[in-house]
């Protein structure tokens, strides 16, 4: 992977499945070469997480994620990914029962106690392929609060374990 046009591979990666989805192919089974696999292991993506993102793009329109969303919330993982996790995967993926009720809420905050555990799987790698972080639920939480998706991973990742400094990030949209 070359380091330098790696979000060139992604956008382009990204426009190709778009378009295969607007055609007709909702499925993605023949979407990925080899090559577009290894490159999304590579910034520590996997095909699930990237079909998640088109599906909802060619779905929702305005109402998805974006390709520059996508491509922002991949940078914050591939970071974290070759940062911290040294580019080795965990090699767990945390099941959706493991997630907080939807209707969960922290300090009067509804779906963010689902949302911290979405987003530090996300950073992780740690997924369930039934999960999406940036899913419905989630976007209609950040177009509430007036956060994008990626700033708040990095925030995330800036806390660590710390929840009260998430929930303040939301509160006030400071750290």
């Amino acid at each position: 992977m070359n380091d330098l046009t790696w979000d060139t591979t992604f956008r382009e990666l990204f426009e190709r499945c778009a378009k295969l989805h607007r055609g007709g192919d909702t499925r993605a089974v023949n979407w990925f070469t080899e090559a577009d696999k290894a490159f999304l292991d590579g910034i520590g993506h996997t095909t699930q997480e990237f079909f998640d993102f088109v599906d909802d793009h060619c779905r929702y329109g305005a109402e998805g994620p974006s390709l520059e969303t996508s491509l922002l919330v991949a940078a914050v993982r591939r970071d974290y990914f070759r940062v911290v996790q040294k580019s080795q995967r965990t090699g767990k993926t945390v099941p959706p029962g493991d997630l907080p009720p939807k209707p969960a809420a922290v300090d009067g905050i509804p779906w963010l106690p689902r949302l911290l555990v979405k987003a530090r799987a996300k950073l992780k790698g740690e997924m369930d392929p039934d999960t999406m972080y940036g899913c419905g639920g989630d976007r209609a939480f950040f177009e509430q609060h007036k956060l994008h998706p990626a700033d708040f991973l990095r925030v995330t990742w800036a806390a660590g374990d710390d929840d009260r400094k998430i929930i303040e990030y939301v509160k006030t949209g400071k750290m």
